[in-house]
Order: structure tokens, then C-alpha cells, then sequence
């Protein structure tokens, strides 16, 4: 089980990481994150299932973040620290699923008897997740279709399928871990989850490296604008797209295309 601390204040997210016992919680690896940007690199590059995070920091604060979560399907359970009992962040942190909030100051001990009790609640849920996915194959005509079809796939090989899709869609704007996995009849945590297994990067973190590939194929051919392919690699936004292939290559689509253009 892994966790993530987000925490802004540098000094009490090293000294949290440092001096919890966190093995004794149930922890087996921590990751530390001081904003919320790259706490969202941390949950694309690693295998977060818990996320101990802070509500209030500069650009955007713990709840945009979860929000966030939310938005890529990922499986991960997020515990509150704020040192406001402010109503209106309660109320919008349960209507996005978390009930964990923690005010601070706190002991250590009470935030790791916290988190313990979450990665308790995620083993549990996991495990009846399986269950019901199980039963949802069972119960649906097109789940029984596609049963019979993977019983006789093993997970590679469905992971290979999902991708070859993946590659041959770049261009459609509404591609998504949730999109792909109602095409399979997968729920998008399970579909995540094989597809880790398989691949060490979430569908939402291949997505976004086939995409990166192409463009910058596309742009090394010279014939088209940056603008250009970022609708043909299903970016609506050129913002987005400019500031996901500059995280990626270190320089702007039209630097790159200035010095590796063949045209």
C-alpha cells in the first residue's frame, strides 16, 4: 500500500515522511509531493492508493486536486489535513468521496491510526470490487460475450488489445480510461489496474505518451502547424497541448519542430 503526502509546507511533509512509522500503518512506500501539480506527476509516474493531503496551498489547493483524481478514475482514497474547521471544505470533500479529515496540529499517531483504518477500507473494498466485477460479467449479456472471450485471453494479451485501440483513437478528444473501459466491459479501477500490472503506467499515462509520440512525429515531418496537430493527437485546446508536450520533450512544439523538422 502507498501513499502520497501534498503538503506545501516542505518542512512537515519531509518530517511527516521521516518520522512516521508508517510500516506499522500499513504503509509500505511513501511519496512526497509540495504542490498540487506535482503531486498529479507523483499519481501519473507511481502506484498511489492513498493520498494525505493538505487542503490549503498556493495555485490549486487539496480539493481541486481530488478532484482531479476523480476525473482520471484513479483508485486512490485521499485523507484531509487543514488546520480550518471550515464547513464548506467538509461539505465538498464528501461530495467527492472523501470522509477522512483531519485537523491539525495532530499527533502522529492519530494520523497514522487514520490511515491505517483507510488502507483497511481499501484492502476490504478491493476485494468485494472483485466480487462484483465478477458478477457483472455474469448478469450481462454483452459481460457473458465478453467472458467467454477472456477466459480465453490472458492479461497481456487484453492489455495489448486495449492499446493497439488506444493507438489507433489518439485523435478522439473523449478517449479516457472511462471510455475505453465501457468499450471492453471493464470497470475503469480493474481496467487500471491490469493495465499497471502489464504496463507500469496507468491507461490515462499511455494515453498521454502515445499522444506525445505522435505529435512529435507529426511535427518532425514539417508539414503541418503545432496547432494542427494538436487537434489530429485530440487536443480541443492548444494550451493544454503546448504545456503537456513541453512537460514531456523539455522545449515548446514549435522549438521542437525547428530543430528536427525534415521539411
Amino acid at each position: 500500500m502507498n501513499l502520497l503526502i501534498v503538503n506545501d509546507e516542505i518542512r512537515t511533509a519531509d518530517v511527516m515522511r521521516r518520522d512516521i512509522l508508517w510500516t506499522e500503518y500499513g504503509i509500505d512506500e511513501v511519496f512526497v509531493a509540495y504542490e498540487a501539480e506535482s503531486g498529479k506527476t507523483m499519481i501519473q509516474e507511481n502506484d498511489i492508493d492513498i493520498m494525505l493531503c493538505d487542503i490549503e496551498m498556493p495555485g490549486e489547493n487539496g480539493l481541486a486536486l481530488l478532484k482531479w483524481v476523480r476525473e482520471q478514475a484513479q483508485d486512490i482514497e485521499c485523507i484531509f489535513l487543514t488546520c480550518h474547521a471550515n464547513f464548506m471544505y467538509a461539505q465538498e470533500a464528501i461530495s467527492l468521496g472523501c470522509q477522512d479529515y483531519i485537523l491539525i496540529p495532530a499527533k502522529y499517531e492519530d494520523i497514522g491510526k487514520a490511515v491505517f483504518k483507510v488502507a483497511q477500507r481499501i484492502r476490504q473494498r478491493r476485494s468485494d470490487e472483485t466480487y462484483l466485477e465478477y458478477g457483472r460479467h455474469l448478469l450481462s449479456e454483452q459481460g457473458k460475450r465478453h467472458e467467454e472471450r477472456s477466459h480465453k485471453m490472458t492479461p497481456e494479451e487484453t492489455v495489448a488489445e486495449v492499446c493497439t485501440n488506444i493507438i489507433n483513437n489518439l485523435g478522439d478528444t473523449e478517449l479516457s480510461v472511462n471510455s475505453i473501459a465501457e468499450k471492453f466491459f471493464f470497470h475503469p479501477v480493474y481496467l487500471n489496474r491490469i493495465f499497471k500490472q502489464v504496463k507500469e503506467v496507468t491507461v490515462s499515462q499511455f494515453i498521454i505518451n502515445e499522444r506525445m509520440k505522435k505529435a512529435a512525429a507529426l511535427l518532425s515531418l514539417g508539414e503541418l502547424s503545432a496547432t494542427e496537430v494538436a487537434r489530429l493527437v485530440g487536443y480541443n485546446y492548444y494550451s493544454n497541448f503546448h504545456n503537456t508536450f513541453k512537460r514531456f520533450y523539455g522545449c515548446t512544439p514549435y522549438k521542437y519542430q525547428e530543430e528536427n523538422s525534415q521539411g
